[in-house]
């Protein structure tokens, strides 16, 4: 039996308050799914900025009436200190996902970026360390890694930031560990690597590039790609981040906190690769795609190869990634089918 799966069995015995920042984005709404599954009690702060209420209409639909009255929401704002300190109150472990992110828009805006992810992130952890939260989990980046050319990624070497948004996340992590030096608040920062999965919103100018293509081929649109189609990405399915996270809240071990950790499966995806896994999920879902990619200029900010090395997560946390690319595609395309696709088709 995996620490997971020990938890998943533990934590409905003994429930505890847990607030997810971003709550009705992509991670938040997965993570809000478990913890409620879990019969946990969840606050969920968001201002809909990148979240959706569709998200959250489609968790309630999944879990049962008396566990959707576990969960509170607040409409705020982290770049609020009150919302923040709102939404903290009596909360024993804190999930912050609230960030704008996306290399291309913090080029084209860094001053929205910072201030949400540097100023919204210094709130939530001084609410968080005032409210005395025992765990604060934040979402950190693979971006952090920036030019630094070495594969795998470790975790203790980083290059230089190659974008605003790579930045912010950097400070993200040397604020957390200022204030576990200065006031003994634990923190706990997650290194995602290009997580997808079920509520990825496809749409918009900064959609991921998973989503963005599975929309595209459902709707015979063209599907484009940034450069040759050999930059390489470690996928990570996000019943796998969920995982993360919670094994990240729950920890007790010293040895453990105030860390930073890769999650992500531990693989390499070329883009060229990914268009043919998509396509031939598709398939098995009915949706038959047969347009060739067009190719386009490699973007602005973008590192050519990302990989990371679990080796850290896997020994002080437990984590085990369930789910591989092939695996997490194929979950996650019967539901963008279901939901791109008319019922009379």
């Amino acid at each position: 039996m995996t620490a997971y799966e020990k938890l998943l069995v533990s934590l409905p015995k003994t429930p505890k308050k847990w607030l997810v920042t971003g709550v009705a984005g992509f991670i938040g709404s997965n993570l809000l799914e478990q913890l409620l599954t879990l019969d946990q009690t969840v606050v969920g702060l968001d201002n809909f900025a990148t979240g959706h209420q569709h998200n959250l209409d489609e968790v309630k639909s999944l879990v049962s009436a008396e566990q959707w009255e576990r969960f509170k929401f607040i409409e705020g704002d982290i770049r609020k200190l009150g919302d923040c300190k709102q939404a903290c109150e009596c909360v024993d472990y804190v999930l912050h996902q609230a960030a704008l992110g996306s290399v291309p828009r913090s080029l084209s805006d860094p001053i929205a970026t910072n201030s949400v992810n540097i100023d919204g992130f210094l709130n939530m952890l001084v609410a968080a360390r005032d409210a005395k939260v025992k765990n604060f989990v934040y979402a950190a980046s693979s971006s952090t890694y920036g030019d630094h050319p070495a594969l795998p990624k470790v975790e203790d070497v980083i290059g230089n930031p190659l974008s605003p948004y790579a930045a912010t996340k950097y400070v993200n992590e040397i604020y957390a560990d200022v204030f576990q030096r200065s006031y003994g608040f634990n923190t706990i920062g997650l290194r995602y690597f290009n997580v997808f999965g079920k509520r990825q919103d496809p749409d918009g100018a900064y959609a991921a590039v998973m989503p963005k293509w599975a929309a595209a081929m459902i709707n015979g649109d063209e599907v484009f790609i940034n450069g040759d189609g050999e930059t390489s990405r470690d996928f990570c399915f996000v019943e796998n981040t969920v995982q993360a996270n919670i094994l990240a809240a729950t920890t007790r071990a010293a040895e453990s906190l105030n860390q930073v950790y890769n999650v992500a499966f531990g693989g390499r995806t070329t883009l060229n690769m990914l268009f043919d896994c998509l396509a031939k999920s598709l398939l098995d879902n009915g949706v038959s795609y047969q347009r060739l990619p067009k190719y386009c200029d490699f973007r602005a900010g973008d590192v050519r190869h990302s990989q990371a090395d679990i080796s850290k997560i896997r020994n002080l946390l437990g984590y085990r990634p369930k789910f591989d690319i092939h695996s997490g595609i194929a979950k996650s395309m019967s539901w963008y089918v279901a939901k791109k696709i008319p019922k009379s088709s």
